[in-house]
Parts: structure tokens; sequence; C-alpha cells
């Protein structure tokens, strides 16, 4: 291998030759980089296609390898806007194109700064390594600025089907997601030595063996994982509901039918309870309702006290309520409540992340320049502070609502604090008919495999699900139609390595992202004061 180092502003004697530099060919890797992009976005469920996220990588990896900063800069938003602009389309659904097409150009540029790191690092021996590294620096500071972070659409979460699905349980969403990546930057890292050994003659023993190890060590780990999917009862077994009662129609206007939705819910629990009393269903230890099932603050509205009361007390078992708490000062809450049949309103969960633009409007005069909906949420939630963990008939039952599980940290915390089984209740009824139902139930398989626990999707409108340990999904609903989910799960109290190491294993990966950007750095700076010389 050449020791040549080449200005860190020009391609060096590494780079892949440029087909050409007029005509159409200019246009060869910006393609590749916007089809890269939507290969992402493809590999993301409803599709089972989590297998197009490797060769995307590939194809990445390709438009990316010995590029200028600035080329890899603009190349890797362009990729980022093929990614996000179709994955997040869903957030225009009701307030129009601006809201989706802002926060898509915003996102991108994080995978932007990726694509410029990753050009930089591409010069590296066994670069592959060091970009998969620079993939997870670019989504752990997604995952965290601007209002809190954005992880939404995070490789690791379009893998709840896939091979590498069990390295969540070994280092959570940055090793599932990094081995993707290393498997998809290997892949185009072999193929690229084969043609450079075919044209060449000479075998590259060194440079071929170290990518092909980067397309088989993430797959062999996995493999190797394997024995953490543990569905086993552990603690024994809970049978557990989960009610949806569906909304009256679609979009933001759900809200204003507030009492239908509570009368919903509360129905679907009294038809639950008729059943078990016909032994038609398994008695369930504890009812979980979704994300907003009761809109109208059942503290301040006797009535709607009532209606939840009496649902609860004719199922005869503790039942979550998903309410909009409103006291006379200060912010909303959004409030998951623990039910007693005999006592009512035992212990509380506010919302801990609340979601930016959406729950509150961060810089509301200058957001309302351009889109008028803000002013639909006249007052803004307030964040919660306490752990979530109810304890439902003996079951601790950990609380991660709607927006939260997409953060690490939200969902870990109720497993560290005891939480034998996951609940995410949620309200996707403002989205309508898109797919970020299936993407968000996607981040609660992945959950379920990367602690070990059964996870329970409670949601207003579809798709509500049960999921056991292994990310399996034994119950799920169809959208927009009333259902109550019944099913027995095995509860679990071990911790897997992803649980025990927390933000470790991302520390180590954004660790290994800064020492390939570091060496980049410092490579260029010799190659300046050589040329210099």
């Amino acid at each position: 291998m050449s020791t040549t180092i080449a200005p860190v502003d020009a391609p060096g004697p590494a780079a892949a030759p440029e087909p050409g530099r007029s005509g159409p060919w200019r246009l060869v890797r910006p393609g590749a980089a916007v089809l890269a992009g939507v290969m992402l976005f493809l590999s993301f469920p409803p599709r089972p296609l989590w297998w197009l996220a490797v060769p995307a990588f590939g194809l990445l990896g390709w438009a990316l390898r010995g590029r200028r900063l600035r080329a890899g800069f603009g190349l890797g938003y362009l990729a980022g806007l093929g990614f996000l602009l179709p994955l997040l389309i869903w957030t225009g659904a009701v307030v129009g194109r601006f809201p989706w097409i802002a926060l898509s150009a915003v996102e991108a540029v994080f995978i932007a700064a990726a694509g410029l790191g990753i050009a930089a690092v591409s010069r590296l021996p066994a670069w592959p390594v060091w970009a998969a590294g620079v993939w997870i620096l670019a989504e752990a500071a997604r995952a965290r600025v601007p209002f809190g972070g954005f992880p939404w659409g995070k490789i690791a979460f379009g893998q709840a089907d896939g091979v590498f699905l069990p390295l969540a349980a070994v280092g959570g969403t940055p090793v599932l997601g990094f081995a993707v990546a290393l498997c998809g930057f290997g892949l185009y890292e072999v193929i690229r030595q084969v043609r450079a050994w075919r044209a060449s003659g000479d075998v590259p023993r060194g440079p071929l063996a170290a990518a092909a190890l980067a397309v088989l060590a993430p797959v062999t780990g996995a493999v190797a994982a394997m024995p953490l999917l543990d569905d086993s009862a552990e603690d024994g077994a809970a049978t557990v509901a989960a009610v949806q009662g569906n909304v009256p129609r679609l979009g933001l206007d759900f809200n204003d039918q507030r009492r239908a939705v509570l009368d919903n819910h509360a129905a679907r629990t009294t038809e639950l309870a008729e059943a078990v009393e016909k032994g038609t269903k398994p008695r369930p230890d504890f009812v979980l309702w979704p994300e907003n099932s009761s809109d109208i603050d059942p503290y301040a509205n006797p009535d709607a006290y009532d209606v939840i009361d009496k649902a609860v007390k004719k199922i005869g078992v503790p039942t979550v309520i998903g309410a909009v708490i409103a006291p006379e000062t200060g912010k909303l809450r959004n409030t998951l409540v623990e039910w007693d049949p005999d006592k009512g309103p035992v212990a509380t969960y506010d919302k801990r992340h609340v979601q930016p633009f959406g729950e509150y409007i961060p810089m509301r005069p200058f957001v309302r320049i351009f889109n008028s909906n803000v002013d639909r949420v006249s007052r803004d939630f307030g964040a919660g502070h306490e752990i979530g963990v109810f304890d439902l008939a003996g079951t601790k039952v950990g609380l991660a609502t709607c927006y939260e599980a997409a953060f690490d940290w939200a969902v870990r915390d109720t497993v560290t604090h005891g939480a034998q089984l996951i609940s995410v209740p949620s309200n996707n009824a403002t989205f309508g008919r898109s797919e970020m139902t299936y993407q968000q139930l996607a981040m609660s398989r992945v959950r379920a495999v990367e602690h070990s626990r059964s996870v329970v999707v409670p949601v207003t409108s579809g798709v509500s699900a049960i999921i056991r340990p292994d990310g399996e999904i034994v119950r799920q609903s169809a959208m927009f139609t009333p259902d109550v989910l019944v099913e027995k799960v095995p509860l679990r109290s071990s911790l897997t390595p992803a649980t025990r190491m927390g933000t470790l294993p991302e520390a180590l990966l954004v660790a290994v992202a800064l020492a390939g950007l570091g060496w980049s750095g410092l490579r260029a700076f010799r190659a300046r004061r050589g040329h210099a010389a």
C-alpha cells in the first residue's frame, strides 16, 4: 500500500478515479448518493427490506470514498434528503409541506456532516471501521440536538426483522447501527479490492482480508449474540390487555372529539369485562390504555372521572389511563395515570421528553410566520422528571410514552429501575394512515430485544401490538379499528449487556470516529507541511 499522503482537500492517490469532469458523468455520484438515501428509506418498515441498508451503505461508500470534504458534505446532504424526505413525510400529513420539508432539511445536515467525515477517513487503512463510527457519531449528535434531539430514522430502527437484530442486546441501537454500516462499507471495499486485483494481477491480501472481515464480523457477531434472545419467563408471566378505542376521524381534529375518544376506550374496556365474565377471553392482570385516551382532565372533570372509574371497576384490575392534565396555572402535562378499581387514581407518570413543535412550540412567534398551525398548540406541555415504573398487580411496568421510545435513555431508565415489562402507550391519530405507526412499532421491537423485555404498545388508532422479548409480535391490531389485545407474556428481570452498559458502547464508537477523524487530520497536516517544504 502506498504511503503517499494526500492533502485533506484533494483526492489522494487512493481515491476512486473520476469518470469525467463534464457532461452527464458529473451527476453519477450525486445520483448514487440520492439512491443510497432512498434505499435506506426502503429498508424501513412497513417493507420487509431491512437488507437493503447494507448495499445502501456500500453505494454511499462508493460515492464518498476519496472525495474532497466539500464534496463529501454535499453528497452526504443529498443522501440525507433521499433518506429523510420520504421517511418523514408523515410529519406533514395534516400541517402542510413546509414543516415536513424543513424538518427533513435540518436533519439531513447531520447526514451531510457524516458524509464529510466519511470522505475524510476514507483514505485511511481499514476505512470502513472509521466510516461506520462517523455514521454513529452523526446519529448520536442528531439524537441530542437541537431541542433535545430527533433520533427518528436511526439505522437500527429499520432492522427489527434483520439478521443483525441480536446485536441490540449487546450494545443497543449504536452497536446495531454500526454493524449495518460497517457491513455495507466493507461490502464496497471487498468489491473495490477484487477489482484492483483483477486489474493489476497482484493480490492485495492484507486489504482484501480486512475488507472481508468488515463484512463477516457484524454477521458473525449477530450469530454469536443469538443466545441473548431469551423470552423465557424468569419472573413468571402476566396476562395483559391493550385497548385500542379508535378515534372518530383522522387528523388534528381528533382533539375536537375528546369525549368520543374517552368513551370509545371505556366501551372497549367494558366489552372486555363482559367477555371475561362469559369466559370468551381470559381475565387480564392489568389493562393498558393509550396516550391521550382521555384528553379530558379526569381530576378537573367529574364526568370524565366517572366514565373512567366505571370502566375500571367493571374490569376489576389496575388500568393505566393516558390523560392530559390541565392545572389552573403552569404547563399542561401528558400523564399516565394508574387507576385502581377500588382506590381510583393512585400513581402518575408525566412524559419526560415532550415533543417540540407538537407538544410545545419553541420560538413560537418565528415559527408562526411559516405555519399558523402552531396556534393549535395554544398551551405548551411541560416535561416530567420522575422515571415511570408502575406496580400493577405485582408486575413492575416501565412506561415510555410514544415519542420517548425513540430515545435510548428513556426506555433504559425504566428497566434499570426494575421494570419487568415495558409499555409504550402512543397516539398517532394525527398522522392518519401514514407509515409513522409502523416505524414506531419497529422501535418497540428493537427495544424488546435491547432490554430482553416484553413490550406492549397500546395505540389510540393503530397499530397496537404485544411483543415478546425476542422481538416477535404475537398480537397486532389493524389501523383505525377498535380492538382489545389480550395475551400472556413472560416477565423478566435479568439485564442484557446493552442495558448494563448504557451509553458506554455509543461513547466507544464515537471515540472510534473521533480517532479516525483525528488521524485523517494529522495526515493532512503532515502532507501540507511536506508540500510546503
